[in-house]
């Protein structure tokens, strides 16, 4: 579903990615670890080209993400054709960014029936059965300043998957969340998996990582220091790098 190779993103003259390769599974789940700076969140949103890639390349399904190859290089897309490329691509960030002045429901709504002009009607059922499994089916009048921030969450993640994606893109979902809410977000995310959604998932939930995660990756200073079956990984790490971070973290 995913496979990036040998990618390379600078912001000005630093050098946040140095040369990333990675593949994700169909289905799969797979958690990123690593330090704060150490490229996580940047190399998440260089998947659906949120981030310009400076070097190498991301696909997502078998499709070039921002570019098109033609006489042997690579050349940027039109931004309306990324666009269209990135409504296969669910996103959830560490702030929840809901419309404050819509209701639950109509968070969820409004993006398949603005870029997908998907009749309203429609949507609506799909919104509301979406809330109802993210067990927000009583809130769907509520705004979000009358949610607590693991119910924002929880609505948020139901927009993201109202575009009907094909893979999903976590970026430190619990991050922002008081410590007794995280659970009721990992749930979610718990569900999902257990569905088959491919996940790109960027946290320092260990416990998630291990339960849930079908790979794990530890990035750090912009590479990826190691990878493998998450149990294994954390109980037995190679590399002394991975070793002092898990030991502080766990």
């Amino acid at each position: 579903m995913v496979q990036a190779e040998n990618v390379h993103k600078a912001f000005g003259s630093v050098e946040v990615l140095k040369g990333i390769d990675l593949t994700v599974k169909a289905g799969e789940v797979c958690c990123v670890l690593g330090p704060s700076g150490s490229g996580k969140s940047t190399f998440l949103r260089c998947v659906n080209h949120l981030e310009k890639i400076n070097a190498g390349w991301i696909r997502v399904d078998g499709d070039l993400i921002g570019y098109r190859e033609y006489g042997g290089k690579l050349h940027e897309m039109r931004e309306k054709e990324v666009a269209a490329q990135r409504r296969a691509i669910g996103m959830v960030f560490q702030r929840f960014n809901l419309f404050p002045h819509m209701t639950a429901l109509d968070n969820v709504v409004e993006a398949p029936v603005r870029v997908l002009r998907e009749r309203r009607a429609t949507v609506r059922e799909r919104a509301a059965a979406l809330l109802d499994r993210v067990g927000l089916g009583d809130k769907l009048g509520s705004y979000p300043g009358q949610l607590s921030g693991g119910q924002q969450q929880r609505v948020a993640i139901a927009r993201a998957l109202a575009m009907q994606p094909k893979l999903m893109l976590f970026d430190e979902p619990t991050s922002a969340l008081d410590p007794e809410l995280v659970g009721e977000v990992l749930d979610v995310m718990k569900d999902l998996a257990r569905d088959g959604m491919t996940m790109i998932v960027v946290t320092h939930e260990i416990g998630f990582a291990r339960e849930v995660g079908d790979s794990l990756v530890f990035m750090d200073d912009g590479v990826v220091v190691e990878s493998g079956e998450p149990r294994e990984m954390i109980a037995n790490p190679r590399h002394e790098r991975t070793r002092a971070f898990l030991d502080k973290v766990l």
